[in-house]
């Protein structure tokens, strides 16, 4: 098993574990889609962190080695549009139903990065990079959710030269959270994710679903749709209750309803 789903206090934590340097195939992409797409009917998790094993790498990009599944193999979706068997998880992540935190515990590069990219919040090792090494083996690569990460000419400058930048210096951005070390990276993400636990399941679900909503739209219509949205959670009893444990000084008792 190249992934594994563990649910715990409200946590999910999905690793990948693809030895030696967690460079995925078709099989382990599919099953990083399926492994998101089921946190969001499950009413238990409220938070997601997607991290990987080892110390040598979070994902080395796709395994260059590994064959492709053949025609007759492959789903019909994948037939007709092989590029979707990498999309598909990609977007799980960014649409999952809840915030995913990427515990990012070495280099991410290539369609590491863009898996990174997907996540709502990031935290790192120390010894993590981060980069689009594509061009340097005559590929090309996720320019959009680079340029998304570090804004237009820093993703140029990473792009045409296939460079490399550390943790630290995408902390220096905004991009990354926290630079821990390797040792102290996953108590790191799950104190996060505990404050996020502690929220009202229903407000965080429409919270993630609203800012995925209004990232591409205009001001004017952004706020609108928030608006909207806020309108949704205020019919909800954990919208009344968040406010009741607020001003009674209280911890809030979520009911889903």
């Amino acid at each position: 098993m190249t992934v594994s789903v563990d649910v715990a206090d409200h946590i999910a934590v999905v690793t990948l574990d693809r030895p030696p340097v967690n460079a995925v195939d078709h099989a382990t992409l599919d099953a990083l889609a399926v492994a998101f797409a089921s946190l969001d009917d499950n009413r238990g998790v409220r938070v997601a962190i997607f991290t990987a094993a080892g110390d040598r790498a979070f994902m080395a990009g796709l395994d260059l080695r590994a064959e492709a599944p053949s025609a007759d193999e492959s789903p019909a979706r994948f037939v007709t549009d092989p590029g979707l068997v990498a999309r598909e998880p990609m977007w799980a992540i960014t649409e999952c139903a809840v915030p995913v935190i990427g515990a990012i515990n070495g280099p991410a590069l290539g369609a590491g990065l863009a898996f990174a990219a997907c996540c709502d919040i990031l935290v790192a090792a120390d010894t993590a990079t981060f980069g689009t090494t594509e061009i340097n083996v005559g590929l090309l690569g996720a320019s959009s959710h680079l340029s998304r990460m570090v804004g237009r000419h820093k993703a140029r400058e990473m792009f045409f030269t296939g460079e490399t930048v550390t943790a630290e210096e995408l902390q220096q951005l905004g991009v990354v959270r926290a630079v821990v070390p390797r040792a102290e990276l996953m108590d790191t993400a799950l104190e996060l994710a505990r404050t996020i636990a502690s929220k009202s399941p229903i407000a965080m679900r429409l919270a993630k679903e609203s800012m995925n909503r209004v990232e591409d739209l205009s001001l004017r219509d952004g706020y609108r749709t928030e608006q909207e949205y806020t309108a949704r959670l205020r019919q909800f009893d954990d919208s009344r209750e968040a406010r009741a444990a607020f001003l009674e000084r209280r911890d809030p008792d979520w009911k889903w309803r």
